[in-house]
Formats: structure tokens, sequence, C-alpha cells
């Protein structure tokens, strides 16, 4: 099992940022895909129609949300913790995930990489 951690800048107050990540109807704007989304801890989630689901652990406004990704129920919990810190040019994402197992890793990180962040990151300069 691996750990993935990446930093990634978007031109958008923490808060926006925030905002985009936890409600419905922004996040299937820039995912481009149906989405299953409640700001709420305890509830279940799906984007890209059912290619990342998880449940929902804890969201602290404009700071952190806290997420678990599932990979299979034989695998350990994968947790998502994506941490807003405010920045000169707008807002450094800070993106961390455990639990990735090996034989994923290459092409999960590719993933989230092009389409999660740079999803986001088309979002908010599209502005």
């Amino acid at each position: 099992m691996k750990t993935f951690k990446k930093y990634y800048a978007l031109p958008a107050p923490p808060e926006e940022v925030y905002l985009a990540m936890t409600k419905a109807q922004s996040i299937q704007l820039w995912t481009g895909a149906d989405v299953e989304f409640t700001e709420e801890p305890g509830t279940e989630f799906s984007f890209w129609d059912g290619d990342i689901v998880g449940k929902n652990i804890e969201f602290d406004f404009g700071k952190r949300i806290v997420q678990q990704w599932y990979f299979g129920e034989e695998n350990e919990p994968s947790i998502v913790t994506i941490k807003l810190h405010p920045d000169k040019k707008g807002t450094s994402l800070e993106f961390v995930q455990t639990n990735i197992p090996d034989e994923d890793y290459d092409d999960f990180t590719a993933g989230i990489t092009e389409h999660y962040l740079g999803g986001l990151g088309d979002f908010f300069e599209e502005e």
C-alpha cells in the first residue's frame, strides 16, 4: 500500500475551492459527469458515474475535507485528506491519500492528477 501527496495551486480563495469541492452542482461542472454528493459526515458519494466512490468523514469549511475512498472490500481504508491553504495567488491545495494498492498506484495517481486536480484547476481558470 502506498501514499500519494501532491500540492496544487488554484487561482481562487480557499472558501471558493471548498464550495466547488462540496456542492454537487459545482462538482458536476468540473468533473463533467454525474455526481452523488452531500456535504455531511457519514454520507457516501460517487464521482464520474461511480469511478470514484467513498464515504465523507469530516468537513471544516474553507480548510479541510476528509474522505474514505473505496478500492474494494478486502483493502484497508484509503483516506483522502484535502487541506486548503491560503496563498498569495489563491489557494494551495494539499491532497494526501493513504493506502493505495500498489498495483493501482500509477494509473490511479495519474488519473487524480489529470482528471480530479486537473479538472478542478480548469474549472477555476475558465472563470
